[in-house]
């Protein structure tokens, strides 16, 4: 999501909370928003940033169109949108009206399920969303199938071999995550039940860490899972497992 004017349209949880007291119809277009600072490997640390949702209009899933938001029907957001006019009516990133953000294509997709990634990271940060987070333009997301077994394989000792190797150096030792270079991997494909299997780990991997309990032994399952996959042998899961960024 790109605003035009973030100090306008993303606001904090304090600014949120007020105008919901306001007017409780706000929360139906406050939505949690991620920074690409703020995903981590297996979990997101939410800055209690919201976006203000008055979106352009997008079609649905199962192809009804979704009009505007009617920024009228929403009194406190406009009072405060309106403290911000000089701003966000002259802004090019802008929709039908100045209150609307402009047209996204995918937006539904981000209230699916979903893997979440920074646009450039030195490590390997992907979470598994089920909470329906809105991204900034520092992240990007994945849907589709298989999601349980690609943030495993995104997050794993293997990952990084392919990481080195296929992604770009940037300035300072980053890396570029962009879609080119997801599409030139080559990934086994996986069983629907293997999928399962996946999918209950990397939930119990991130709500390990929600709560402070220890994930060694859930991560030793998945890098073993992974290994067996792509038929290592020993002396090879030995090197990857030696292996750090």
């Amino acid at each position: 999501i790109k605003t035009g004017y973030n100090e306008a349209f993303i606001i904090d949880g304090r600014t949120k909370d007020r105008l919901i007291a306001e007017d409780p119809k706000s929360a139906e277009i406050l939505k949690p928003i991620l920074r690409g600072r703020d995903i981590k490997r297996y979990r997101a640390e939410f800055a209690d940033l919201w976006l203000i949702d008055s979106n352009n209009g997008y079609t649905d899933s199962i192809g009804k169109r979704i009009p505007p938001v009617d920024i009228s029907r929403y009194p406190a957001v406009k009072r405060w949108l309106d403290g911000h006019w000089e701003k966000i009516s002259v802004r090019g990133d802008k929709g039908k009206t100045p209150y609307n953000l402009r047209d996204c294509a995918y937006y539904q997709e981000f209230e699916e399920e979903k893997i979440i990634y920074p646009n450039m990271t030195k490590y390997l940060p992907f979470i598994l969303d089920n909470e329906k987070y809105f991204t900034n333009q520092k992240c990007f997301i994945m849907t589709g199938e298989n999601l349980g077994y690609l943030t495993a394989l995104f997050n794993s000792q293997l990952f990084k071999f392919v990481y080195r190797e296929k992604f770009p150096v940037l300035l300072g030792g980053t890396r570029e995550l962009s879609k080119i270079f997801f599409d030139k991997l080559r990934i086994p494909r996986i069983a629907a039940e293997k999928e399962i299997i996946f999918h209950d780990l990397v939930i119990s991997m991130q709500q390990s860490i929600i709560v402070g309990l220890p994930t060694i032994e859930t991560d030793k399952t998945i890098n073993t899972l992974l290994y067996e996959m792509c038929d290592l042998n020993q002396k090879e899961r030995e090197i990857i497992d030696s292996y750090e960024l």
